[in-house]
């Protein structure tokens, strides 16, 4: 046998063994820790990015039923209106919405107990569309301040989808609830 087809030796399969083994243990620790379990004992994983995907819970199970709602209105100039839903801490909506013209809005929410007017604000500006998903940061209302600052009508087509209870709607000083669609596209009780 020529030495270029002799098989390899025992200390050579061992040292790309023990290579091997400690190559993926450094792969571990510094990667598949932070990424899959939030550990982080080398700092790669805040260094590279990886600690988020740890918290990522790509299913979440929910005790409502997944509702629907949608709304279409027209706003004259100066006036106002708003729609709020009830969602319960770690809760999650769908939402778009689109104006004839641009319009002044305010996404905000008020946690249950807080007193009257008070609100927490998590996008404020003009525009003239809005799309996204909101997971509630704690139980209470939700919702979209809408006012139309220009000199023409402006008409809003405004669709959610989630795990809210409750639906209502204010427009200058009048306010009501209004029935929501399950999945099936029926109606369910008001509250």
């Amino acid at each position: 046998m020529t030495q270029a087809n002799a098989p390899p030796s025992t200390w050579s399969i061992a040292w790309a063994s023990a290579t091997a083994f400690l190559v993926a243990g450094v792969v571990v620790v510094a990667v598949v820790l932070p990424a899959e379990y939030g550990i982080d004992p080398l700092g790669t994983g805040g260094a590279f990015g990886l600690l988020g995907l740890s918290r990522v819970q790509p299913i979440g199970a929910e005790e409502d039923t997944y509702k629907t709602d949608i709304l279409e209105f027209e706003l004259a100039p100066t006036e106002w209106a708003e729609s709020t839903y009830r969602l319960e801490e770690g809760s999650t909506m769908l939402f778009s919405w689109e104006a004839t013209g641009a319009v002044s809005f305010n996404f905000h929410s008020s946690p249950d107990g807080s007193p009257p007017g008070y609100a927490e604000s998590f996008d404020s500006r003009e525009a003239d569309l809005a799309n996204g998903s909101y997971t509630a940061p704690f139980t209470g209302t939700h919702g979209w301040y809408w006012e139309n600052l220009g000199s023409d009508y402006v008409t809003i087509r405004f669709t959610t989808a989630g795990f809210y209870s409750d639906a209502h709607q204010a427009r200058d000083r009048v306010s009501g609830f209004h029935p929501l669609r399950n999945a099936r596209g029926e109606l369910t009780e008001l509250p």
